[in-house]
């Protein structure tokens, strides 16, 4: 279904900025806030006083909470900005919500420069507390009340639990394979490799996959992102003022961020989550085809996930991601379709969201070092798990 007005193609991408990612890092979660968003602003060739929206996703909801530590009201007042829009907030289409929140303010004329940024410290958090990310904070803690009360009587006491279990439908039904499964781990750490920010970059081989641990079968250790310490940040600008910055502008061709299902984890569908809503309406927005898209940044929270993204977004046809990874060839920084070039969350570090947003356009902009791929004018980044999900399609002009 088309629109008659597409807002997100008023808006560009003008500059991006990332602190470092450690494991865990010695400064404080504003530091690397910081960090990452001055040098994103210096990147996009402006100032602060030309700031006027910020946004991120969840925001401080949750008084300093691991898994987002700031939000915009305390970057406000910290880097002293005057802003006509701001916001921030839990619930929308996951990890990209802050980026397609800005986009819609840029387009209905609220701003013209917006701050979008994504800070995470649970690296730092997980040295005292081991559970600190796990759903055992949901099911049994502050939000007991919500739906996350009825999956505890099954144990489901992990995000893994619950993905391990759409995993594990997708082998009944297309036939996937461990080893299929495996060529997205082994893709992200030999990426990582060429990443210097990356958590994890010595070699992996297939016979260390398998040895891997299982966590909740089929998935192993080595199927799960990498808690770490960091910041993203990137630079929205309205089309026209992105034009006069020094870097050639990363214009948001299509949104995706439909969901057409229940927003539950366990009333979905099994083997596509959010994904096909998102990529349909992605795609429904644009003449653009996916056999033009030169790079692929695709949520790997678990690997499961980024082969799903892969079907949903259209990239290979549904059911049929295990044999378009299979061997590892397609998937490659010199192959058909490059996926998560940085490592990813599963070796490169959980960035969660606009760390493939930073990537996308490092790659589109030929500043991804020994990882960068093929020259391309088209990426397309995917975000979520469950019913959280959101997709950008990246047009370098």
């Amino acid at each position: 279904m088309m629109f008659d007005r597409l807002y997100e193609k008023d808006v560009a991408i003008s500059g991006i900025g990332q602190s470092e990612v450690g494991r865990p890092s010695n400064k404080s979660a504003m530091r690397l806030t910081l960090d990452a968003c001055l040098e994103a602003i210096a990147d996009a060739g402006l100032t602060r006083d030309d700031i006027d929206g910020v946004s991120c996703w969840p925001g401080d909801n949750n008084n300093g909470d691991a898994f987002s530590p700031v939000g915009p009201n305390a970057l406000i007042g910290t880097l002293g900005l005057k802003v006509n829009w701001y916001g921030g907030g839990y619930e929308g289409p996951g990890p990209l919500a802050g980026v397609i929140n800005g986009a819609m303010a840029i387009a209905a004329g609220l701003c013209r420069h917006v701050l979008v940024f994504r800070t995470i410290t649970e690296a730092t958090r997980r040295q005292t507390d081991k559970g600190a990310s796990a759903l055992t904070n949901k099911t049994v803690g502050r939000d007991s009340s919500a739906a996350w009360q009825w999956y505890t009587p099954f144990n489901v006491l992990s995000g893994v639990n619950l993905m391990a279990m759409y995993a594990q439908r997708h082998f009944h039904d297309y036939g996937t394979t461990p080893e299929q499964l495996a060529q997205i781990a082994l893709t992200c750490r030999a990426n990582a490799a060429l990443n210097p920010k990356a958590i994890f970059r010595t070699p992996l081989t297939m016979d260390d996959y398998m040895a891997s641990r299982m966590i909740s079968t089929p998935l192993r250790m080595l199927d799960c992102d990498v808690h770490c310490d960091a910041s993203t940040a990137i630079i929205l600008s309205r089309a026209d003022a992105a034009k006069d910055g020094p870097n050639p502008p990363v214009r948001i061709e299509a949104i995706g961020a439909a969901l057409h299902q229940p927003w539950s984890w366990d009333q979905l569908d099994l083997t596509a989550m959010a994904t096909r809503d998102c990529g349909d309406m992605m795609w429904s927005r644009t003449d653009v085809k996916p056999s033009e898209v030169g790079s692929a940044q695709l949520y790997d929270g678990f690997s499961i996930l980024t082969m799903m993204w892969l079907e949903g977004l259209r990239l290979c046809p549904r059911g049929e991601s295990g044999p378009f990874v299979e061997g590892g060839r397609r998937i490659a920084l010199d192959g058909q379709l490059p996926v998560n070039t940085n490592g990813g969350q599963l070796s490169g570090g959980r960035t969660h969201g606009l760390g493939y947003v930073h990537e996308a356009c490092s790659q589109l902009w030929g500043r991804a070092g020994a990882r960068q791929v093929a020259p391309h004018q088209v990426a397309v980044v995917a975000s979520g798990g469950g019913p959280l999900g959101g997709s950008l399609l990246l047009v370098r002009d």
